[in-house]
């Protein structure tokens, strides 16, 4: 999908914030409201946009360590990959995962309660695994920058 100026408009002020009035979506873009609301429809079912959700602060729900760990694997074989992903995706702690290039096959960040917590996960996602070789824990001493938002430029 080409995306036009209106639709980077709306798309940068709905990940502000997704609750705003279409009302007001149409006066920032200078389109009427039933136009904002078939640019929205058009840009949800092209896939542009992937939901609507809410941030929530981990702390405020007992998750208080972000923990960024690198996975080496044994082998790269495709169907041992497509399970360590379906299980790392079926994880609720493990917010993002990559399946990347580079010194290690796979990051993955996990939101957990405790220090317990994630050797528990370590137990269950890694040494059950036969495919891990090895991974490194990195533990966040602060957050200093969390979001998904995707910079919308013209």
């Amino acid at each position: 999908m080409k995306l036009n100026s209106y639709d980077r408009v709306l798309l940068r002020a709905v990940q502000e914030d997704a609750r705003v009035a279409q009302s007001e979506l149409g006066e920032r873009a200078s389109l009427s409201t039933a136009a904002v609301n078939r640019r929205l429809k058009l840009l949800s079912s092209e896939g542009v946009i992937e939901r609507y959700t809410a941030c929530v602060n981990p702390k405020a729900v007992g998750y208080d360590l972000t923990i960024v760990v690198e996975v080496k694997v044994e082998s790269e074989r495709a169907d041992l990959l497509d399970e360590m992903q379906r299980s790392f995706a079926a994880c609720p702690q493990v917010q993002q995962c990559y399946y990347v290039a580079g010194d290690c096959d796979f990051v993955l960040i996990f939101l957990v309660r405790n220090m317990e917590q994630y050797v528990e996960l370590t137990r269950q996602l890694f040494f059950k695994s036969n495919n891990v070789k090895s991974f490194k824990t990195l533990v966040a001493m602060n957050r200093v920058k969390t979001g998904m938002a995707v910079p919308v430029d013209e």
